[in-house]
Formats: structure tokens, C-alpha cells, sequence
């Protein structure tokens, strides 16, 4: 019987810093109903891994960074974006007028997103051709991230008391233009450092 390609010692680390880090996110969380709808991405996320994992397992870079992006959803969840104490610090610092950690959040929207579109288009042989992938992966990602807009507005129509928390402008009034803005850098910046060892790894899970 041919071995998994992730390593237990790694599936085991993997899952006691998701769930870790998920208990501790959830315990004294600001406001419980800003922490749920900050935590269901990476909810929904390890659910889609577990019924694909052993079907269709990603690169091993791809599971570590989907992990980091859980973790920074799980931190915002917990604070709320526009209170993480560190960015806190930061602002005072630096005389700046907002929290930006939500700029990381939309950073790394754009970083993990662009990676697992980029590996679905070319395993699946969606596309051909490394710039029609690349483009198209940048479309989804930016597809994405207008989709959360859309989610974040929807809540703000909904739920007066969780949309400030959730939506965490700050006063912004360009925080959804900043947002896309921030999504499409982060997919630029992952494609530019990461592609190709995407592909070395990409052929390995191929051949």
C-alpha cells in the first residue's frame, strides 16, 4: 500500500495548532457572534480537506499555508480585527489612525487563495499554458475576495450589533476598495515568490 504523501508527524502538528489555536481563539472571545463569522472560513476549510484528503491531497506547501491563514483568522476572530493588541502597539507606535491586522487577514486572503486555485487549474488541467493559469487564478482569487465583501455587507444589513465588529472599516470609507486592494497584492506577491516551487511540487503530486 503506497504511503500518503503528507507525513503523520505533519498531519498530527497540523491538527493540534488548528485545534489549539481554534480553543483558545473561542475562549474569551470579545463577542462570540463576531468570532463565528470570523472562524467559518477555516471551519469550512479543514471540513473541504478532510473528505479530499486522502482523494486529492494538496502539496504539503499548500497545507502549511492554509494553516497559517486559519491561525489569522482564528486571532481576528478572537479579538476582533480592529483590536488585535499587537497592531495596537503598532498604530501608537507609528501615529497611525487604525488597527491594520485586517489588512493581513485581506493580505493573506489573496496570498493562500491564489495557490489553491493555481493548483486546482493546472492538476485538473483546466487550463494550459503557466500565464493563462496565473491569470485566471488572480481572477478567482479577486473573485473571492469581492464574494467576502458581499457576505461582510449582507451581515452589516442583517446584524447591527456583530456588522461594526465584523466589517472592522474603522471609519474607512474606502476599507472595501482597500480590502480587494490588499487581496490582489498578496495573490501577486504568492505568485511572484512561490510559483515556482509550486510547480516543482505540483509535478511531484503529479507524476
Amino acid at each position: 500500500m503506497q504511503a500518503h504523501p503528507v507525513p503523520m508527524t505533519a498531519r498530527i502538528v497540523w491538527l493540534a495548532t488548528f485545534f489549539g489555536v481554534l480553543a483558545w481563539s473561542v475562549i474569551d472571545a470579545k463577542d462570540l457572534a463576531t468570532w463565528a463569522l470570523e472562524v467559518f472560513p477555516a471551519v469550512i476549510g479543514i471540513v473541504v480537506m478532510a473528505f479530499t484528503f486522502n482523494r486529492f491531497p494538496l502539496t504539503n506547501l499548500l497545507y502549511w499555508l492554509i494553516l497559517v491563514h486559519c491561525l489569522i483568522l482564528m486571532v481576528g476572530g478572537h479579538y476582533t480585527y480592529a483590536e488585535v493588541p499587537l497592531f495596537d502597539w503598532i498604530k501608537e507606535a507609528f501615529g497611525q489612525s487604525r488597527n491594520n491586522y485586517d489588512k493581513v487577514g485581506h493580505f493573506a486572503q489573496g496570498f493562500v487563495p491564489v495557490l489553491i486555485a493555481r493548483e486546482l487549474l493546472m492538476r485538473l488541467r483546466v487550463v494550459n499554458g503557466p500565464r493563462w493559469v496565473n491569470f485566471l487564478s488572480g481572477c478567482v482569487t479577486l473573485a473571492i475576495s469581492a464574494f467576502y465583501e458581499l457576505i461582510e455587507w449582507f451581515v452589516a444589513l442583517v446584524s447591527d450589533e456583530a456588522a461594526d465588529s465584523f466589517l472592522g472599516t474603522q471609519g474607512y470609507i474606502w476599507d472595501t476598495q482597500s480590502d480587494m486592494g490588499w487581496a490582489l497584492l498578496g495573490a501577486i506577491v504568492s505568485l511572484t515568490l512561490l510559483s515556482r516551487w509550486h510547480d516543482r511540487l505540483i509535478a511531484e503530486r503529479m507524476a
